[in-house]
């Protein structure tokens, strides 16, 4: 175990990162008294839990991927021990710890670092929402039972399969293991017709996504499984004939090693096609995981430049209230009254008609001109003290629906009506004040919008006698508030997440090469003995595996740029592509980084060592 010492720490450090992010996510979803003391957080719970589950579902596959790694390549010695007289249960015996310990090792290092991460974590997150962070715990016992159970499970799961895999091979099976490929033979014909099949696959998902849209969560998986499948096959096809091109192109075949590099790429391409494969499409997952959260918190900013509808809707206006106004800048504004009995709350008709609200869209503002030619009518669906009242017309409908949506938390979902004037000098009640108003932009003024709604607030929890927690004001500021937090929740998780899928899609590449990195040692043994500088050997090796990384990093950053498209179609989304560039310039740090460490371990395995 000694010898593989790197090897094995490659694993842990891919281990260590999925295991303190999931447990990280665990802590922000089960702090209970920390969800119960922020409404922000406990409002976006799901999506640490969401989080929680797609780090455990890549993990699983990591983990079972790896250990298969470090499995082949110690069963030429697991095979010498046996032939050397040593008993197949004991060598299973060795094999089931020896993966268990250093999964449990794994596991304590994940949970420190993760309780470490969770702590620094924590503090930026409740500065980025301005939350308290009062009930919050770094280290907390419910987090660690949950990461603790679901992962002891797992490498035990792991372990026992290692130990089945050796039960059913015999002694010549694992001797001869390095003897074995995995190559995948085609002609010219069978390759055609499978590089037809991916560019149609590739071209299909593309075409929904750009231009049919993808308008619902049913209606991704068709370009979602095409995309998927024209992934994999363009690798068993059309990389090979590239690679095969690069061979028969006389100019750079006979150019210094060239001739060995693409003798070594065509041995490798064709096994490699699965896992290139893969590898493409956990970057389309980790970069679109990381972009989608970055680009949704721009996004929010961005939509609430543009929100449609009147910014400030106040019941009743007090002076601090008309004193904040004058620091705004004041596009349009409209005042009502009302009256409110023990039934109901009744606007007046023909003021509504003398001076109707806005209709505020994305591209135009336009006048309300429909008229209301009944006496009373509805303003929200529900329960009704006037049956006899009408349906509003569609534009009016819209307008109430948005600007006097208060209305219904003010008085607790007390029915309101648009009546005429006689039917409202009838009524016997209080009369009140609404006034509405739209501003220039809503990010300038958001201290003085939040006290306004804040006062809001306090008078309604005072009236309705209920906790100001309980207490949802409708406002535009309000849901530029609660998008903001999803999208710095959701911001935070496609981050984590994507740092996961792009730390683990790394090492299964690296893994993959290296695990046929004993099958090339004769090769450049051989070298060696004719006189091949070492140098030349070097730099063989930094082409023949940039070209195998460079492959899945373009077509997954491909499917990404593609991909954001589908975000058009969400309400937050003004510019899906806001940001893209850190997300991408992200990735290609962790990618070059996983690139130089399977350079020099590769080079450890098979360059010859000085005696």
């Amino acid at each position: 175990m000694k010898k593989m010492i790197k090897d094995y720490i490659v694993l842990l450090i891919g281990l260590v990162i999925s295991i303190s992010i999931f447990y990280m996510f665990q802590t922000l979803a089960l702090n209970k008294e920390f969800t119960m003391n922020n409404s922000i957080i406990g409002s976006i719970v799901f999506v640490f839990q969401i989080g929680s589950v797609l780090v455990a579902f890549i993990t699983f596959f990591y983990i079972f991927y790896a250990n298969s790694f470090l499995l082949s390549l110690r069963q030429k010695e697991l095979g010498m021990y046996l032939v050397l007289g040593a008993k197949k249960s004991k060598i299973s015996q060795l094999l089931f710890f020896e993966t268990f310990i250093m999964g449990m090792i794994s596991l304590v290092l994940g949970s420190v670092f993760g309780a470490i991460l969770s702590n620094f974590v924590s503090k930026f997150l409740t500065k980025q929402l301005e939350i308290s962070a009062e009930g919050y715990q770094a280290f907390y016992g419910p987090a660690f039972k949950i990461t603790f159970i679901f992962f002891s499970v797992l490498f035990l799961l792991t372990s026992v399969v290692n130990v089945i895999r050796i039960a059913l091979k015999t002694e010549l099976d694992l001797i001869r293991t390095e003897e074995q490929t995995e190559r995948i033979r085609m002609k010219g014909p069978a390759t055609i017709l499978l590089l037809l099949c991916s560019l149609l696959g590739l071209g299909v998902g593309y075409y929904f996504v750009l231009f049919v849209g993808i308008k619902g969560a049913g209606a991704i998986m068709l370009p979602l499984f095409t995309i998927t499948i024209g992934t994999y096959l363009i690798f068993i096809s059309f990389l090979p004939m590239i690679v095969n091109r690069l061979k028969k192109t006389r100019y750079l075949n006979e150019k210094k090693l060239n001739a060995f590099t693409f003798a070594q790429l065509q041995f490798r391409v064709s096994s490699l096609a699965k896992i290139l494969g893969t590898v493409t499409m956990l970057i389309g997952l980790g970069v679109g995981a990381m972009a989608g959260g970055m680009s949704l918190q721009k996004n929010v900013i961005l939509t609430a430049e543009r929100m449609s509808g009147y910014d400030i809707t106040i019941h009743d206006p007090e002076a601090e209230d008309y004193k904040a106004m004058e620091k705004m800048k004041i596009v349009d504004k409209k005042q009502y009254k009302y009256k409110v009995n023990n039934e109901a709350v009744y606007y007046l008709k023909e003021e509504l008609l003398e001076n109707p609200p806005l209709l505020f869209g994305k591209k135009e503002t336009t006048h309300i001109t429909e008229q209301l030619p009944s006496s009373s009518y509805r303003m929200f669906k529900g329960e009704e003290v006037d049956p006899s009242s009408s349906t509003l017309p569609l534009n009016w409908d819209k307008s109430m629906d948005s600007d006097f949506r208060s209305n219904i938390s003010v008085y607790d979902r007390k029915p309101v009506y648009i009546v005429d004037e006689k039917r409202y000098e009838a009524i016997q009640g209080n009369e009140h004040t609404f006034f509405i108003a739209k501003v220039d932009n809503i990010l300038r003024y958001k201290t003085e919008l939040k006290e306004m709604d804040d006062r809001q607030i306090e008078k309604i929890a005072a009236t309705i006698n209920k906790p100001k927690e309980d207490v949802y004001l409708p406002t535009n500021y309000s849901d530029y508030e609660s998008m903001l937090a999803f999208s710095k929740g959701t911001s935070f998780m496609g981050f984590f997440l994507g740092l996961a899928f792009l730390a683990m899609m790394a090492s299964c590449l690296m893994f993959k090469i290296l695990s046929g990195a004993t099958k090339d040692i004769g090769r450049y043994e051989m070298l060696r003995k004719i006189g091949v500088r070492k140098e030349l050997l070097i730099k063989s090796m930094y082409k023949e595996l940039g070209i195998v990384f460079l492959f899945p990093a373009i077509l997954g950053l491909i499917h990404v740029l593609v991909g954001m498209n589908v975000f058009t179609f969400v309400k937050f989304f003004v510019n899906p592509y806001v940001n893209i560039g850190l997300p991408i310039c992200i990735f290609l740090i962790i990618y070059v980084v996983y690139y130089l460490i399977t350079i020099q371990l590769y080079k450890g395995i098979v360059l010859p060592k000085k005696k």
